[in-house]
């Protein structure tokens, strides 16, 4: 990874961290985004501790918040001439229906919505490069979507439940990746990175996230391990011009019948596109 410019959403906790350090090691000089500047600086100390020729730079922004996804972009852009990897890591699950700054229900605005936008700021920097590959963490949890997106409900008003819409956001992960590949030619793909020991669902209280967190820790992979299918797409040349592709355990594999189909993927985008007002 010599020479090649990484950016990483979500890296001050979890598999982002774990796949940030890993790719400073190998190399990268390496983009940190994250929502907070005291984890964001202890993250860079902590990587550079195991990696003291690290290169490594923070950006701060609230990826739940489109304006503040678009002023990261914004300070990327202005100060680098490509990006070779853009990993989309950042992620959350809702306990409660709450809505972002925008007025957009918040696993949508963080959970897709950020990928999206972020990506297409982004465009010309990743074509600048001459072998620029996307990644996006999704989620085996994609299949609790089985029956595709909820177009009449995307955002849960009528209806809410924390497990549906994180599973729908981790649908239209796979949904976008694809289509990013199919119109932009780049090497755009999705993966599963197993079910593991991190914080997550750590914004939420109450006894269930009590005991989904104990056995979490229990059963689960550990970071490194979560890790591992990231790292593998962000680095691996067995994986150079292969997109389109859903990732589990560094091997391609289906996702689920909703996440092939290319007719809701093309729905997607579009209702992407007005949502965010991407031009």
């Amino acid at each position: 990874m010599n020479g090649k410019t990484v950016v990483v959403t979500g890296a001050t906790g979890g598999i982002g961290r774990i796949t940030a350090a890993a790719l400073a090691g190998k190399g990268a000089e390496v983009w940190l985004i994250g929502r907070n500047p005291q984890k964001l600086a202890q993250t860079e100390a902590d990587i550079r501790r195991a990696h003291p020729a690290a290169q490594l730079h923070s950006v701060r922004a609230d990826l739940s918040i489109q304006a503040e996804v678009r002023a990261a972009a914004a300070e990327l852009t202005r100060t680098l001439p490509r990006i070779d990897v853009l990993l989309n890591n950042a992620g959350a699950i809702f306990d409660k229906r709450e809505l972002t700054r925008d007025g957009i229900e918040a696993t949508w605005a963080l959970n897709h919505l950020a990928y999206f936008i972020l990506t297409q700021e982004l465009l010309p920097l990743l074509k600048a490069a001459p072998a620029a590959r996307v990644v996006n963490v999704s989620s085996a949890a994609h299949m609790i979507a089985r029956k595709g997106i909820d177009w009449d409900d995307v955002q849960g008003a009528r209806k809410y439940s924390s497990w549906t819409a994180y599973g729908q956001s981790k649908l239209a992960n796979i949904l976008f990746s694809n289509e990013l590949a199919r119109r932009t030619g780049l090497a755009s793909n999705a993966l599963h990175p197993g079910t593991v020991r991190t914080q997550f669902g750590g914004n939420n209280d109450g006894p269930m996230w009590k005991v989904i967190r104990g056995l979490s820790g229990l059963f689960s992979l550990s970071e490194e391990d979560g890790a591992r299918t990231s790292i593998y797409l962000a680095s691996s040349p067995e994986v150079e011009g292969v997109h389109g592709r859903y990732f589990d355990k560094c091997k391609p594999v289906a996702p689920s019948p909703a996440a092939q189909d290319t007719a809701a993927a093309e729905r997607l985008w579009a209702m992407s596109v007005a949502t965010t007002a991407i031009r």
